[in-house]
């Protein structure tokens, strides 16, 4: 039988309410630092010592002989603006591609926009809704693209890089929402933790002896869509693409079997690498991660600060062991009361054994 704090801690573990934490509105960073490797960077110990540096001093923390892992996915211009022939204006996101020139998506207003609704993007780019997505509760959507047309060149002409909505006065430009390193178009959020580095600091950790490598993950709704269930162990993710390469898998346990430490850029990289099992891996993943969660892969992990009850802030109390939960909500305590930056365009921190 458990001990009695052991047990209320493990309940406490998986509700909801117990990710809570209160954020001033001005923490919420509404445009990136230039440079981008200036923000700065919380650095979490496993003696539990906490530090205060900036990110372009991440090869004083990391060292020869460990592995950085990148997810190098892209962000696609998801988001698309049109009208109902009755000139209602409706706003689409796309998620992913269901069919050639059909795309599930989710739509505003959703209510409004039944099977067989038609929507207007400009003289020659129309879509139909022919289904009702009963996990998300989107739409997919039939494109009619006109002559000789993809959906690439239309999202390139007709939309936009799709910012969280709690960036709601940024400045900043599209670019700036893609990590310097993504290629592989499919997300419609960028990996954030990547945001923070530049060319300059790869290359430097690079001649630091810490090697990269890659995989994808294309970012979906499974990341931020909000968890809805007081029991966490209830909340169902949404899958998303990933591949993990024979490459990458074998350049992690080389790193292991030498020594070193590997670590994720993103807790993207963390649910891609643990999805994989060490092994390559191509397909798709609704793994969710929280206190209680068996690591089998990672020795350190960079990543950003995450809102209240998401699931993002339980991995990364996952990852943070025993107390995982109280220790996080304690370094995001000290986080506001330093005046980090907060989201996807805020401050990073990098948990990781120094032993």
């Amino acid at each position: 039988m458990l001990n009695p704090d052991l047990s209320l801690n493990y309940s406490l573990d998986h509700q909801l309410s117990s990710y809570d934490y209160e954020l001033p509105i001005d923490r919420i960073a509404q445009n990136p630092v230039v440079p981008r490797d200036n923000s700065r960077l919380l650095v979490v110990e496993s003696n539990r010592n906490i530090d205060h540096r900036r990110f372009d001093q991440l090869a004083q923390i990391l060292r020869a002989g460990d592995l950085l892992i990148l997810n190098d996915t892209q962000v696609i211009p998801a988001r698309l603006y049109g009208n109902k022939p009755s000139g209602m204006n409706v706003e689409i996101l796309l998620i992913e591609p269901r069919d050639v020139n059909c795309w599930l998506a989710l739509v505003k207003p959703g209510k409004r926009l039944p099977v067989g609704s038609k929507i207007i993007f400009s003289q020659e780019v129309k879509a139909t809704v022919i289904e009702i997505d009963v996990v998300t509760g989107g739409r997919v959507l039939e494109f009619d693209l006109g002559i000789d047309r993809t959906m690439d060149e239309v999202m390139t002409e007709l939309g936009q890089i799709p910012l969280p909505p709690y960036i709601n006065a940024s400045q900043a430009d599209p670019s700036q929402y893609q990590t310097v390193y993504a290629e592989k178009k499919g997300a419609i959020a960028a990996p954030t933790a990547g945001l923070h580095f530049t060319d300059r600091l790869l290359a430097e950790l690079a001649d630091l002896g810490v090697a990269q490598t890659r995989i994808t993950l294309h970012v979906g709704i499974g990341t931020f869509r909000p968890v809805e269930t007081e029991d966490i162990t209830q909340h169902v993710m949404h899958q998303e693409w990933l591949e993990v390469s024979a490459q990458s898998i074998d350049a992690i346990k080389a790193t292991k079997a030498r020594g070193g430490r590997v670590i994720g850029v993103g807790t993207t990289v963390a649910r891609a690498l643990e999805s994989s099992k060490l092994e390559p891996f191509r397909g798709k993943t609704n793994l969710m991660i929280y206190p209680g969660y068996e690591w089998q892969v990672l020795d350190g992990l960079i990543t950003n600060f995450h809102l209240p009850k998401s699931s993002l802030l339980m991995l990364v109390a996952s990852f943070l062991g025993d107390r995982g939960r109280e220790r996080l909500l304690d370094i995001y305590a000290k986080a506001i009361e330093h005046q980090y930056r907060f989201y996807s365009f805020g401050d990073a921190m990098v948990i990781v054994n120094q032993d």
